[in-house]
Parts: structure tokens; sequence; C-alpha cells
């Protein structure tokens, strides 16, 4: 089983904390497209005719795309590679562009997954965030999606705003549960330099959250969605049983994907390929005939690494066991000494041979798996 991923890289505006790829011009989205299915031609071979198990309109924003732009690509998709009859097939989707149309349009479509941007119910937080609907839209787009059939939606929320009110993010939990999706998606918000957030930081006319208070969010996060029965399989990720995202879980899996458009990353298990993150340079490749990517052959200690890094943030961990018998690396013997100190602080547990962070752990996740990577020589 393999997947593919589609950075659709436009958007109505900018976020302000966002620092993936994206153009608020749309002067070039139809070469864009264009070029789309020049690269799903010249990448076919790719996945070495694994069945497609999994497909993700990522961005940017794809709910930007029209059904017949959306359908294009899927028709292209399914016309190279053979496709799961019961693949997961998630579209990205701001609340404003989830009218009642454009709704029953994607009913037409094999699109049966839905992740929508909420980011808050807080009007006043969306407005710092420069997100472009407000909170009653949110909640209506979610509601009539609904009401036309779509029963595996996925809402992003993000904690750790500065806010006077602490009381805010519990409420955001409490209208999110109430909405009764099947899956939650939840980040501390970052600043990242190249945002409008990252320079008034720079600038000091930004001051972002108290880490301790982060971490409060976070504690309540965990423990209302398991008082409502949400699974947290992945440190950000939480779910209702059985509605997993399949697409990102095979990323924290190791199992292979392509990625098709500008700024895109594609994986087949030794080597990682990135796509250009510029509109105009992915067309001007394509047209030549050229794929306009780099391709990094991943060492021991990369595919090592990358694998502590993905599943330790899950909740079925880390197989120690996997590592060895694929890679012929002892990890626990080689951190032993600092695997028993992390246990006795009750930051992690081992069942086996799988590592599991504990509640506690999961505030230290990167951290954590940082200290486990291997170094050069210990391969």
């Amino acid at each position: 089983m393999a997947g593919i991923y589609l950075h659709i890289p436009f958007c109505k505006q900018a976020c302000h904390y966002c620092d993936f790829h994206f153009s608020t011009s749309m002067g070039l989205k139809e070469q864009v497209l264009q070029a789309m299915h020049k690269e799903l031609a010249l990448q076919q071979q790719y996945l070495n005719g694994e069945v497609i198990n999994t497909i993700y309109f990522g961005g940017g924003t794809p709910s930007i795309l029209d059904a017949t732009e959306l359908n294009g690509l899927l028709e292209a998709i399914y016309a190279k590679h053979t496709v799961n009859p019961t693949a997961e097939i998630t579209l990205e989707a701001n609340p404003d562009d989830l009218t009642s149309e454009k709704l029953q349009a994607l009913r037409q479509t094999p699109i049966n997954r839905l992740s929508v941007g909420v980011q808050s119910f807080h009007d006043p937080h969306l407005q710092l965030m420069n997100r472009p609907h407000t909170a009653a839209e949110a909640a209506d787009s979610i509601k009539q999606a609904q009401d036309l059939g779509f029963n595996n939606i996925s809402l992003d929320l993000i904690y750790g705003i500065p806010a006077e009110d602490p009381a805010l993010w519990e409420q955001d939990l409490t209208k999110a549960f109430a909405l009764q999706v099947q899956h939650l998606s939840c980040y501390a918000l970052t600043i990242e330099p190249n945002t409008v957030l990252g320079h008034r930081l720079k600038k000091g006319k930004f001051t972002p959250a108290e880490e301790e208070r982060v971490a409060q969010q976070f504690e309540l996060l965990m423990t209302q969605a398991a008082d409502h029965g949400f699974l947290h399989y992945e440190i950000s990720n939480f779910c209702q049983p059985g509605f997993e995202s399949k697409h990102n879980s095979s990323y924290w899996k190791q199992v292979p994907y392509l990625g098709i458009g500008p700024s895109a990353h594609s994986f087949n298990g030794v080597s990682r390929q990135f796509n250009v993150a510029h509109n105009p340079k992915y067309v001007q490749a394509l047209e030549t005939g050229q794929l306009p990517c780099t391709v990094e052959e991943l060492s021991v200690e990369d595919r090592v690494n990358e694998y502590v890094m993905t599943t330790l943030r899950t909740n079925w961990g880390c197989d120690t066991q996997y590592i060895q018998e694929k890679w012929g690396v002892n990890l626990i013997a080689i951190h032993a000494a600092y695997l028993q100190k992390i246990e006795a602080k009750g930051l992690l547990r081992q069942e086996g041979a799988i590592l599991l962070l504990t509640e506690a752990g999961k505030l230290l996740a990167d951290e954590i798996a940082l200290d486990l990577f291997l170094l050069q020589e210990e391969a």
C-alpha cells in the first residue's frame, strides 16, 4: 500500500503563523494544475505499482479548487495507479469555502474525508491569525457537511494563543466536541521567523504565550479528549475509534508516498525527494519534461532517526525489534543508560521491545526523540 499527496499552493490570504509554501496570487493556478498532471505522468513508476490506499489534498488551501479541478487530478491518479476501492481521500478545507453548493459538488467526487481548518472558535483569535472565516462560519460549515452525508470529518485547532482569559481554550474544546466530529488535530501555535507573527515578535510587537500555559492547555486537551472517548493516537492527533487518519499514519509508519506539486515531498523507503517550492520554477521544469525535485539518499542513521521521531509520537510506539531486524541497530543497547533515566522519571515505559511515551513524556516528545537519535558512527 502507498499514498499520494497533492500540494495545492494557493490561498486567499496569508495566515500570520503559516510558513508553508503558498501564493495568494491565482495567476498561475491553471499552469500549476497542468504541471501537476504532467508530474503525475512522469512519476507514474515512482511507487513501483503499489496499490494507492490514501490520497490527500493539502496546501495551501485545496478547497480553493472547484470540484471539476479536483476530479481532474483524481481521474489522473486513477488512470495511472491502482487505487483501493475503499481508499481514504482527504481534502483540507477552509470553512469559508465550504458553502452548501461547494459541499454538494464535493459529494459527487470520490473525496470521503474533510480536514477543516477551524483553528479557533474565538473571533479575536481568528483575526490575530488572519484567518478568512468567522467562528460561526466554521461551525456552520461542519454542520452542513454532516447534513450532506460527510461522516469522516477532522477539525484543526490551535492552542497556545496569547489570551488574558485561560478559559478560551477550554471553550474551543467544548465547541469542537459538541460538533461530534470524528477527528481532531491540535497544534501549539509556533512562531516561525519568516511569518507575520515572527516579524512582530522580532520587533517586540507580539508576546507569545508562556510555556507553562501552553503545557497546561495540552494537558487539558489530553484529558478532555479521553473524557469524550477520543484515542490519543499521535501527539497532535485524536480520534474516535476507527477514525485515525490513514494517510498521516502511513507517514509515521514509513509507508512510501508520492508528493505532487510545488514543495511536495516523496518517500520510497530509501530516498526522499523535495519539489522546488517556487510555482514558476515548478511550471517551467515540467513544461520541458523535467522533474523539479532534489533527491536525498537516506543513510541508515537517517532512516532510523526518522523512524524514532515519528513512531515515538504515536500510541503504537517505537518498535526497537523492527529497528534491529531492518537496520541491524540495537537502539536499546546504545541508549540503555538514557532510557533507564527517563523511565525512572516517568517519561517513558517499555513494553517488551516497544518504547512508549507517557503523558508526561508527550510534553517532551521532540526532545526525547532527539536524544535517541543515532550519531553517524552508531549504525
